[in-house]
């Protein structure tokens, strides 16, 4: 008689207890007793300009953002959110407006040259995925980590050289990132160990585009593969929250990057449902094929400096 082969496991195995990783859930109470929060999405090259444009608009007319109990980056975000925490959003300003003669910008965020297979098949997973199911996250995962995208270094070393420090910015600093294994959130803080320039890189590693970056025992990817590139249910009963993201799904027919046409309007009505007052603003326009091309960026730039000036009076009230 045959002997019966061993079984495959169907799931993953269990992921190291190392605190990484946190389900959403609005119900968990995570911003609870927070008088205010900051969530900074993701969006690419063009996000970045216009989160920094808006963000150093508002402290030049004295509404400065830095500082709150807990601000949250994803992707594009977690690069601006970290760069507002360590005090350097006016010199990042600056630097972003000569985008076109700062390789080390582009190089971290925009790669140029053509793409592997292996890493068109892991960014076509990832830009075309409708849901946010865990088998969907798993197999974009697993994309990510077979493609031939440049080596793990590549990303932190340039990402650092924007940060121009080492340090974790500050306590209240919570970056995303998803395993690209399990398919579980991560959010990473300073209590963790890792440095911010790796957890930057992390939580901007597009599937294809960049190599997912070692996070203590894990291979971690863009935190925007999980169904939200915000993650507001970090900052659930704070008391209030700035929320700045690159769309609220208006007009879209059909889901992309993990996320539903309603994803993030449901996402907000979560958030408020749990007692936060919410702030929320966005680009005026948006186009997602140039997200990650550099001439976007002087418009995005325009749009945040405008919307930011229009906006300075209604975020001094929301603030009180």
């Amino acid at each position: 008689m045959a002997e019966t082969p061993p079984s495959v496991p169907t799931s993953p195995a269990v992921p190291p207890a190392d605190g990484l990783a946190v389900p959403r859930d609005f119900g968990a109470g995570h911003g609870e007793g927070l008088s205010s929060a900051v969530v900074l999405g993701g969006g690419g090259v063009f996000f970045v300009a216009w989160q920094v444009s808006y963000l150093a608009a508002l402290a030049e007319r004295g509404v400065v953002l830095a500082g709150a109990p807990r601000v949250v980056g994803t992707s594009a975000g977690s690069l601006v959110s970290s760069v507002l925490e360590a005090g350097n959003i006016g010199r990042f300003r600056k630097e972003v407006g000569l985008l076109s003669r700062a390789p080390r910008l582009l190089g971290a965020l925009a790669p140029s040259g053509r793409l592997n297979p292996s890493q068109e098949r892991a960014r076509d997973l990832f830009f075309l995925a409708q849901d946010a199911d865990a088998e969907t996250i798993r197999a974009i995962g697993h994309a990510a980590l077979a493609a031939q995208a440049p080596g793990p270094s590549v990303m932190p070393r340039n990402v650092a050289l924007m940060l121009a420090s080492r340090r974790w910015p500050s306590d209240g600093l919570h970056v995303t990132c998803v395993d690209a294994y399990s398919g579980e959130r991560c959010v990473i803080t300073g209590s963790h160990g890792v440095r911010v320039a790796r957890a930057v890189a992390a939580s901007s590693a597009v599937p294809g585009l960049f190599t997912p970056q070692p996070i203590l025992d894990r291979r971690c990817m863009d935190g925007g593969v999980s169904g939200t590139g915000t993650h507001l249910d970090l900052v659930a009963g704070a008391r209030r929250a700035v929320v700045l993201n690159l769309t609220d799904g208006a007009g879209a027919e059909t889901g992309a990057l993990t996320s539903t046409p309603t994803s993030v309007v449901d996402e907000l009505a979560a958030l408020e449902a749990t007692g936060t007052e919410v702030f929320h603003r966005m680009p005026e326009t948006m186009d997602i094929l140039t997200l990650m091309d550099p001439a976007a960026v002087p418009d995005a730039i325009a749009m945040g400096e405008r919307q930011a000036a229009a906006d300075v009076d209604e975020l001094q009230t929301f603030l009180r």
